[in-house]
């Protein structure tokens, strides 16, 4: 037996390897497992091309706990190291490694959400262990070794009668971490971070029907039959899929297992994807995955962190943040690439030039995706655009090589259930929706009901109105409008009347003077008295209504870009409520409000404003409670 001193400039490491990350220590077990099927693939590689003469079996990695010694074991039938081979790469490099790794992060206050502690290796043993033993033979033919720490610089390494080949390593649990000896934690770690590994995991055994045992059916006097139980065997219980979905090739798959593999990922997931995208690629950087495009629902930030990420099979995180574009995180998957360096802080991942090529080729195989499916059932790409639109339209504003290649594929649909691409659209309006100074108005409503007189106004002119009504679409227009050689404008078709929204040359004569105008004006203004309401006489069409209420375009669409995050309009404060009242000086009830007693013309003013606001919506409480009261009594 030798003892001797790891070779430490730090005293006492390890309290410190278990201070600095205890919020992680979990993934000691990640480590250790990915330890043992480092072991395991390598040893399959030497036996590959002939340097090593072994057989490799049904080699797997087994984890068991023992309570009473309270001791977790995790052991492998890989490579196995030689006592000289752990005097290097336990005592030395994998020390090293650990205390390299800690000196980098110790003392950054600011970095705490560092990815995955990949590097960090065999020594993330000590943030749950008092004790560390590894016993271990290698393929060659030499002596097992047995390594046993304390959590001190000193060690002990002597012989070991170990037979077969590979490495166990025994933790003896701290006090403080006696979860760890429970099973239904360590099948939860293990579920979470090694469901896909590349080597079988045992944990524990589990019974199931005899697959040789037909039971057998008798029949009695009576005519009744039995069917003797089942013969149950006890097997290994294996908890991780070697070979999932995404390490396969794509003409490999079918529909069906696209569809098994969103349910293995997401078993508490009762909805079904709308359609998937396989990532793969081994040039600039090694890449596999497959994102699925969800059903959304209307709370967005919930959708997130649902693409996983692994390396190598092993889970590192579901914050994808810098590895995936921000308007793609909605969605669903695996992500799992070699060459993203797992064990550095967000801010240089970030700032990483492979991440950004991973996430421009996500972008771009996304674009190509959603292309293709346009081209090929675009009846179908309609039905789902409801459920995809908003990860398409963020695209839109958040990457301008993604925004090129959507404007051919993003649709705008009306309220008469009609698709149109912006091209499409642009060539469908152009005649009749431009004024008569050129200006080319697309017009769109956000609410079909609340907006339903002013749509039926401008459809009955021929108009088309679209149903724009996601969240941050004031925000596409305003891209829309600026981007490109065609220029247009878009108006919610409630900005003003229609005849104001796409003037033409053709107007219509108002019944009314200016005298009676101006007479007029000041009634209204007088019993409206509301400052956030500016009067404007119109001359249209007698069936049209007598009032209506109008927000300005401009004002409307910098609330609703300021409520939904609208850059460096946040420092502007709340945005005062503006709205315009259009009088129709051609109806019947106008003229009856100019020619009536000062009683009447504000009895009569208020109801019609009240009916405006009311169609609006904007007709609350106090105001509301009035509004009832005065319609019964003109009912009686």
């Amino acid at each position: 037996m030798s003892k001797g001193n790891i070779n430490v400039s730090v005293e006492n490491i390890f309290p410190l390897i278990k201070k600095f990350l205890y919020s992680d220590h979990e993934i000691f077990l990640r480590e250790l497992i990915s330890n043992g099927t480092d072991a395991t693939t390598k040893l399959k590689h030497l036996i590959s091309i002939g340097e090593a003469k072994t057989e490799l079996g049904n080699a797997k990695i087994e984890i068991s706990i023992d309570k009473d010694a309270k001791t977790l074991t995790i052991k492998d039938q890989g490579l196995g190291m030689t006592a000289d081979e752990v005097e290097k790469y336990i005592n030395q490099i994998a020390f090293s490694g650990a205390e390299e790794f800690l000196d980098k992060y110790k003392d950054d206050k600011n970095e705490t959400g560092v990815i995955g502690h990949f590097g960090l290796g065999f020594y993330s043993a000590f943030m749950v262990a008092d004790k560390v033993e590894l016993i271990t033979k290698s393929f060659k033919d030499e002596p097992a070794a047995h390594w046993t720490c304390d959590g001190s610089p000193e060690f002990t390494l002597e012989a070991h009668d170990k037979a077969d080949r590979g490495t166990e390593i025994v933790l003896h649990i701290a006090e403080d971490s006696l979860e760890f000896l429970e099973e239904g934690k360590i099948s939860g770690l293990l579920n979470k971070y090694n469901r896909f590994n590349q080597v079988p995991i045992k944990f524990g055994t589990k019974k199931v029907n005899d697959p040789d045992f037909t039971p057998q059916t008798t029949t009695d006097k009576d005519g009744k039959e039995t069917t003797e139980p089942h013969k149950q065997i006890e097997v290994d219980n294996i908890i991780n899929n070697t070979n999932p979905a995404w390490t396969k090739k794509p003409a490999d798959l079918e529909a069906e297992d696209y569809t098994n593999f969103y349910r293995e990922l997401y078993p508490m997931q009762f909805e079904e994807s709308l359609f998937h995208i396989h990532l793969n690629v081994d040039y600039p950087f090694n890449l596999t995955g497959i994102l699925f495009f969800p059903k959304l629902s209307q709370n967005l930030d919930m959708q997130k962190d649902k693409i996983q990420l692994y390396q190598n099979q092993v889970f590192v995180t579901d914050n994808v943040e810098g590895i995936v574009p921000d308007f793609l995180q909605m969605l669903k998957g695996v992500i799992d690439s070699p060459d993203i360096p797992l064990n550095v802080s967000r801010s240089y991942l970030q700032a990483d030039g492979a991440v950004k090529k991973i996430s421009g080729y996500i972008t771009k195989k996304v674009a190509d995706k959603l292309s293709s499916l346009f081209k090929k059932d675009r009846a179908d790409f309609e039905q789902k655009w409801n459920d995809i639109k908003v990860i398409i339209e963020y695209g839109m504003l958040s990457e301008d090589k993604f925004f090129d290649k959507a404007k051919k594929f993003a649709l705008y649909p009306t309220v008469a259930d009609s698709y149109f691409t912006f091209d499409e659209l642009v060539e469908k309006t152009k005649d009749a929706q431009t004024d008569k100074d050129g200006n080319h108005v697309i017009l769109y409503a956000s609410n079909k009901d609340a907006q339903h007189s002013y749509i039926q106004e401008a459809t009955a002119k021929g108009y088309e109105v679209l149903l724009l009504d996601s969240p941050i679409v004031s925000h596409l227009m305003q891209k829309l409008e600026t981007s490109g050689e065609t220029k247009v404008q878009f108006t919610r078709v409630d900005a003003d009347h229609i005849d104001n929204l796409i003037k033409k040359d053709d107007t219509v004569i108002s019944k009314l003077t200016d005298e009676e105008k101006e007479k007029l004006k000041p009634v209204i203004e007088g019993a409206v008295n509301n400052s956030s309401y500016t009067v404007q006489l119109e001359s249209m069409d007698s069936s049209s209504s007598p009032f209506l209420i109008t927000v300005p375009e401009f004002m409307r669409r910098m609330k609703e870009m300021q409520a939904s995050g609208g850059g460096g309009m946040m420092g502007m404060g709340n945005l005062p409520e503006m709205y315009n009242l259009v009088v129709n000086t051609n109806h019947p009830l106008v003229s009856e409000i100019l020619n009536a007693n000062e009683e009447d013309q504000k009895r009569l003013t208020t109801q019609a404003f009240d009916l405006a606001k009311l169609s609006q919506n904007l007709l609350h409480g106090e105001e509301l409670t009035n509004f009832i009261k005065r319609s019964y009594e003109l009912i009686k």
